[in-house]
């Protein structure tokens, strides 16, 4: 893995009026080229200062998630060819290193996977000079498509700088993908109407809006109590009618909002409140229904998924 510090100039930065350009962190994850030793250390989960705003207000030591170990290796060598990209965007608040249990396994399935840092939308996030962001755009009463919107221009952007840069080359610009985790989800459908080069979506456990057809592969995976067609958000139901490519609408019994990201081990593990699915269980059911999604529209292959009983799939 690498972390990639991109400013679009284009534009000013959403959240914050004194800074003129959008500035954003970006993990890359890649398979790494084979025969070469693992000399390199590995990926620091989170900063001391990430991981002491996440458990803010919980008791729990405020370095706990600087502890947490990682598969990927900084900065080894990146395997030859070209490969399909997954951009991925994290929930509101949520810092990227939560996506890092969905990551690994992607690129260990032979994908590159791109987790934006949506800069101010996450509770803390740590630049290479040191200086650590807040949440500005955490405020009560939030407009939720505003915070997609701007995350659409965020991956647009993203987009442009990964292929037109030096990792162009090992980018396979007819095979990308974006996978959203609440907000993140929102986002993914955005800009997938705002960008043509994006070729399938997924939102997991995400409130959100599709007001046009959306006439590519999309994907909802979320927790029963809010996300059963008579759950307690009707987004779904609504969007649902517009998602006018392949779709799939799945539930995971034993699951919560958090559960289908990193929280979903790290929460019992740090004695916090969690779902009532084994945190492991949780994350290898959303692996597999993503690894089969992936790989179906943007591979061509297919992957078997496992008849997991806490899956229902909805047709509402």
């Amino acid at each position: 893995m690498t972390t990639l510090h991109l400013t679009d100039k284009s534009r000013p930065d959403p959240w914050n009026p004194e800074a003129l350009h959008r500035e954003l962190l970006v993990s890359l994850w890649y398979p790494a080229k084979k025969g070469e030793k693992a000399t390199a250390r590995r990926v620091p989960y989170m900063t001391a200062q990430e991981s002491a705003a996440v458990l803010k207000g919980f008791p729990v030591a405020p370095d706990t998630l600087t502890k947490v170990t990682t598969h990927a290796r900084l900065k080894a060598p990146a395997a030859a060819g070209r490969r399909p990209l997954v951009v991925m965007s994290p929930g509101f608040s949520f810092p990227r290193a939560t996506l890092t249990s969905l990551a690994e396994d992607f690129a260990s399935r032979g994908y590159l996977v791109a987790a934006v840092e949506h800069t101010y939308e996450s509770v803390a996030t740590t630049f290479p000079d040191g200086r650590t962001t807040t949440c500005l755009a955490c405020v009560k009463g939030q407009d939720h498509a505003k915070v997609a919107a701007s995350r659409a221009r965020d991956v647009r952007f993203v987009l442009d700088e990964l292929i037109g840069g030096g990792w162009g080359r090992r980018i396979d610009r007819s095979r990308i993908a974006m996978v959203g985790h609440s907000v993140g989800g929102y986002a993914a459908a955005q800009a997938m109407l705002a960008d043509g080069r994006i070729k399938a979506g997924v939102n997991l456990d995400g409130t959100f809006r599709v007001d046009e057809p959306l006439k590519r592969p999309f994907m909802l995976i979320g927790a029963p109590k809010s996300h059963t067609p008579g759950g307690t958000d009707e987004s779904w139901k609504k969007a649902w009618r517009n998602l006018a490519g392949w779709k799939r609408w799945i539930t995971v019994e034993g699951t919560d909002h958090s559960a289908f990201v990193d929280y979903a081990v790290l929460r019992p593990q740090a004695g916090l409140p969690a779902q009532e699915l084994d945190g492991g269980r949780a994350l290898e059911i959303t692996r597999a229904h993503l690894a089969g999604f992936l790989d179906r529209h943007l591979l061509g292959r297919n992957t078997p998924v496992k008849d997991y009983p806490e899956v229902t799939v909805h047709s509402p």
